[in-house]
């Protein structure tokens, strides 16, 4: 599998994650070279949605400001996830195709922990479907409408 990885920082949770997913097998994508958190997270999205690489990784301080980058990207369902439990459902239930992870408060071990569950789903279970769908429908834009703002008198 090809996974596009971001880091706005290197630390020794930042090598254990990409030595891992070396270690399975996978393609490791750089997807930027940049640190600017906002840049890197926009850049793993892009790369999965574009179709260069099947998942992402993206990993900053907390995790919380490269996931919020990547979910910018139209398409991209970017998931914060600090333990195996919820890396693994944020793929089964909420088709999440961005991890993204703390490269401070995880541990070496846990991140890679959280990886290996994020990437042992294949994808989101069948009835989810309808719950995907309608989160797919809030990215697509709406027509304009007439204006709830109240009318400002003219002076």
């Amino acid at each position: 599998m090809r996974i596009a990885f971001g880091a706005d920082d290197e630390n020794e949770t930042t090598e254990a994650v990409r030595a891992r997913l070396v270690e399975a097998g996978h393609e490791v994508v750089e997807a930027t070279p940049s640190r600017d958190w906002p840049e890197v997270g926009a850049a793993v999205g892009r790369r999965v949605v574009d179709g260069g690489a099947d998942l992402g990784v993206v990993m900053c301080w907390t995790g919380t400001g490269v996931s919020m980058a990547a979910n910018k990207v139209p398409g991209v369902r970017a998931a914060l996830a600090w333990e195996p439990w919820i890396a693994g459902s944020a793929r089964r239930w909420n088709d999440a195709n961005v991890l993204a992870l703390s490269l401070k408060r995880l541990a070496p071990a846990v991140a890679v922990d959280v990886l290996d569950a994020f990437l042992a789903v294949d994808g989101p279970d069948a009835d989810e479907r309808p719950s995907l769908d309608r989160l797919a429908d809030l990215e697509r834009p709406t027509a304009p409408g007439p204006s709830t703002a109240p009318a400002v008198a003219d002076r």
